[in-house]
């Protein structure tokens, strides 16, 4: 294996030795990270341990900065990562503290300190050393569509409603207009209820029942959508990382990758026949 792959298989994978290793060390950086972000904003200790806080914070940013330059050159397309949402987090949760040294002067501070919260974009990374939280991130992915159809359809609804209610209720009842009945709807959809507005006529009140109890299918059907799309990623646990495109969304047992099929676990000699094939 050459250095590059074996960064690789160090930076992107967990199922070996080193691979765990390097995870566990990273996920106890990136939530001594977090603490130091939510201990920093908390003036009386801020005042007393900033520079304490900032030379911490310049230890790990420095080690979050080896991090992304290593996933960039331990991968063949490189961009694959960069463009992809975890390579821009990375970034985003890394560059605050490069550029308070760029705009050092005191006016500028103010912004800076309000950019420095971008390092809690790093809890996102945490996503990625999770078995569960990878499952949970695709199966909300294969559901958007269908979450998306359903909240068209609620939308259409609750234009309906609120223009019912309007006609119902009207302008004395506090449903002044349509735009106003639509908000009382959605209110009274998401269980929230604040109570503002309400409808005082007995078909008006029969009406907001309805809404009432269509206001816990609401929030049941986005729920089932979801449980049934994790249900299917029961077979996609595996953490492989293809070294040669980057997909990492392979089944338990795949040898070889779905999108490109390079292999995902070959010896020294099927690499070397693969490479003088090329």
């Amino acid at each position: 294996m050459s250095w590059r792959e074996k960064v690789h298989e160090v930076i992107y994978e967990a199922d070996t030795k080193a691979g765990k290793a390097f995870d566990v060390a990273l996920l106890i950086v990136i939530i001594l990270s977090l603490v130091l972000v939510v201990l920093d904003s908390v003036d009386h200790i801020s005042i007393e341990y900033h520079t304490l806080f900032v030379n911490l914070e310049w230890i790990i940013t420095i080690f979050f900065t080896i991090e992304y330059i290593l996933r960039i050159i331990s991968i063949k397309k490189p961009k694959s990562y960069i463009f992809s949402f975890y390579g821009i987090v990375d970034f985003l949760s890394t560059v605050p503290l490069y550029v308070s040294l760029i705009f050092a002067s005191s006016g500028a501070l103010l912004s800076l300190r309000a950019l420095r919260l971008l390092r809690v974009f790093r809890v996102f990374k945490l996503v990625r050393y999770s078995g569960a939280g990878s499952k949970v991130s695709v199966a909300l992915k294969r559901s958007l569509p269908k979450i998306f159809i359903f909240l068209y359809s609620v939308i259409i609804i609750s234009v309906i409603a609120g223009t019912v209610m309007y006609l119902v209720e009207g302008p004395k009842h506090g449903f002044t207009s349509i735009p106003r009945g639509i908000y009382w709807t959605i209110v009274t959809l998401t269980t929230v209820g604040f109570g503002d507005i309400h409808p005082v006529t007995p078909l008006g009140q029969f009406i907001a029942t309805l809404i009432m109890l269509l206001g816990y299918g609401v929030i049941a059907v986005p729920t089932g959508i979801v449980t049934a799309e994790m249900a299917k990623e029961n077979t996609r646990t595996n953490t492989q990382v293809c070294y040669e495109c980057g997909e990492n969304e392979h089944r338990d047992d795949a040898e070889f990758c779905h999108k490109c099929g390079y292999s995902l676990n070959k010896s020294k000699k099927e690499k070397k026949d693969i490479e003088d094939a090329n």
